[in-house]
């Protein structure tokens, strides 16, 4: 049942001229993707979007046999493939208006990717960009966050080797196929990440990067991430794009100032005018980030609830820990931690200067 579903998430994938909000409104019109194969040509007329072009692709992917053929290929290349509807496939991006029916991927993806942040910006980064993008992606995956990222030269590399270089997780998103990285000299940069992450993409394994599909994968971008920090862009880049994106998908949206006659500013200078928040460092983005959509597990078992737990001494965290969703009783704190009255409610007061709890009443607590 599995493979069969697979099999027609891949005939849909490899039929010409459906992008992903033609296939949502198809998938919307017949209650799933699988009667889509089984619907008469009329039928697929009379969706929004379906041209007589379309709905005859559609019929002849029926008869043709290349999605067994990629099915194959991705099983002897070790390529894992995501349906939508997979418990494997991300939830954060599931939440998407228009997410992708499927997703080819090298590498993991793991607990910790709910705590992710996307870091783009210019192909043509300064020094100062790219060294500034590699510093932030250093110290949020210090921090315990995920990088994601779309592997293009300039801020996107160095966003990715930042995480790697901190021993963090990264995930790359293409515009091409995972077999055929674009471009060319981050083949090596692409292995690195397979191993510390993810490499994915909702293209065929060998597909071409075609212009038209950067700015689709930039929705995935996105929407994998909790917020999406650019760095450095024109006014006319593909990170501003992405940026549009994730405010439409409810992501918070992150801008590093440059300087102020520098071409490379006025994306980030723009962003900044029209309500996204001003990045100095990595605390800006832990502070404003909102509570996770589900706990996020970590390697050593704790479970995360909001990112700004990241940035928790050992005392703050052990309070926060006996704190629950439920109101409870500052006494029942400190039966739970042991320690005294008064340093649990200065650290509780330092808790809720941070957001992470609230006074429900004059004694009792619980987590926002």
């Amino acid at each position: 049942m599995e493979r069969e579903r697979l099999l027609a998430r891949l005939r849909l994938a490899l039929t010409p001229g459906i992008g992903p909000r033609t296939l949502k409104a198809l998938s919307d019109h017949f209650g799933g993707v699988e009667p889509i194969l089984s619907a008469t040509r009329q039928e697929l007329l009379a969706v929004e979007g379906v041209g007589p072009k379309l709905a005859d692709a559609l019929f002849d992917c029926r008869q043709r046999d290349e999605a067994a053929e990629e099915l194959a290929l991705c099983e002897s290349r070790q390529i894992e493939l995501l349906s939508a509807d997979s418990d494997r496939f991300p939830h954060m991006l599931r939440e998407i208006f228009d997410p992708p029916s499927i997703l080819f991927m090298r590498g993991q993806f793991e607990s910790p990717d709910h705590m992710a942040v996307a870091i783009v910006g210019s192909r043509h980064a300064t020094q100062y960009g790219k060294k500034l993008a590699q510093q932030l992606a250093s110290s949020l995956s210090r921090a315990g966050l995920t990088i994601v990222s779309g592997l293009a030269r300039g801020i996107d590399a160095a966003a990715h080797r930042g995480a790697l270089e901190a021993g963090g997780r990264t995930l790359a998103v293409l515009g091409s196929g995972v077999l055929n990285i674009y471009p060319p000299e981050h083949v090596e940069l692409a292995e690195q990440v397979v191993q510390h992450g993810a490499v994915v993409s909702e293209s065929p394994c060998r597909s071409a990067p075609r212009s038209g599909n950067f700015p689709q994968r930039n929705r995935i971008i996105s929407g994998l991430s909790l917020g999406v920090i650019v760095v450095e862009a024109s006014q006319r880049s593909g990170a501003l794009i992405t940026a549009k994106h994730a405010m439409e998908q409810g992501r918070e949206v992150f801008a590093v100032p440059g300087r102020v006659d520098s071409r490379m500013s006025r994306g980030c200078h723009a962003l900044i005018r029209d309500g996204a928040r001003l990045v100095e460092s990595a605390d800006d983005v832990l502070e404003e980030l909102g509570p996770l959509a589900q706990p996020a597990k970590q390697p050593d078992g704790t479970l995360v609830h909001h990112p700004a737990e990241l940035q928790l001494n050992d005392l703050e965290r052990e309070v926060l820990q006996a704190v629950t969703s439920e109101p409870i009783s500052i006494d029942v704190v400190c039966h739970q931690t042991g320690l005294p009255i008064q340093r649990v409610l200065s650290t509780i007061s330092v808790l809720e200067i941070r957001h992470l709890v609230h006074r429900v009443s004059g004694n009792y607590v619980s987590r926002r």
